[in-house]
């Protein structure tokens, strides 16, 4: 239970922060979500350069990388024109 309390509040940040940086207007659920999918994103990345730990199923992205995923997932949305619902 605390790791999902833990995945939204770094969901948070991390969309917060780039929807800051890219001056985009997201109502809070789609900003957790988009920090979210940033960190899965940001996880996968580091993942190739990192192992994670024997045993460990999840390799821990940090928010630097979970905004960076976040950025990149708002660049793919806007280079596509795809519509993110404002709120």
């Amino acid at each position: 239970m605390l790791h999902l309390i833990w995945y939204i509040i770094v969901g948070l940040i991390a969309g917060w922060a780039a929807k800051s940086l890219m001056h985009m207007h997201m109502s809070l659920l789609w900003t957790i979500v988009l920090g979210i999918v940033g960190s899965i994103i940001g996880g996968l990345v580091t993942h190739i350069f990192s192992r994670p730990k024997p045993g460990a199923q999840f390799h821990p992205a940090g928010i630097i990388v979970s905004i960076l995923g976040a950025l990149l997932v708002l660049w793919l949305w806007h280079k596509y024109k795809l519509h993110i619902p404002a709120g």
